[in-house]
């Protein structure tokens, strides 16, 4: 009878460890899906690589306007906070997910557009890309702001909005 019990309560109940599990999804508060591709020099990268820091995952293309006119306050904030402290991150990077379709004009982006990071993914199948529809991306640029703890925090920051969003996580 008791392992009658037993069993009937983890049917019903589960094991209890699902309770402990955060959510994963892309809204504020839930659990950053996971995202591996090939980086411009044929490396595999995760955004899990980046476990611990504050990042910024950054959905942009070569050949969009605005998310080239955005690029230079990325920038910015990447050189003025990539060494500093936060509550949930003992630093800050940028991870750039391309919706670009040619190598050539990704590379020639990131080099023209001094995104010196070295989180850089593309599949090379622009708006038929795996990690802008894991992310629900539909219009570049897009991005999510993500604690140490892989938890997104904000999103779609622009402008003076991501430094005001870093410095509300500074240690």
């Amino acid at each position: 009878m008791r392992k009658l019990i037993l069993i009937v309560a983890v049917v019903l109940f589960g094991t209890g460890l699902s309770f402990a599990q955060q959510k994963v999804g892309i809204n504020i508060g839930d659990k950053a899906p996971e995202l591996i591709g090939t980086s411009p020099d044929g490396k595999q990268i995760k955004l899990s690589d980046t476990k611990g820091k504050l990042v910024l995952l950054d959905f942009w293309a070569a050949w969009c306007g605005p998310c080239r006119r955005e690029n230079p306050n990325v920038v910015h904030a990447y050189n003025a906070y990539k060494s500093k402290k936060f509550v949930n991150g003992n630093s800050f990077t940028v991870f750039s997910a391309s919706l670009d379709k040619t190598a050539a004009a990704w590379k020639q982006a990131i080099a023209r557009d001094k995104l010196a990071w070295p989180y850089h993914i593309s599949d090379l199948k622009g708006w038929s890309s795996k990690h802008a529809a894991i992310y629900g991306v539909r219009s570049i640029p897009a991005n999510f702001l993500i604690d140490g703890n892989g938890i997104i925090v904000a999103k779609q920051l622009r402008g003076p909005a991501l430094v005001a969003a870093l410095k509300k996580y500074l240690k």
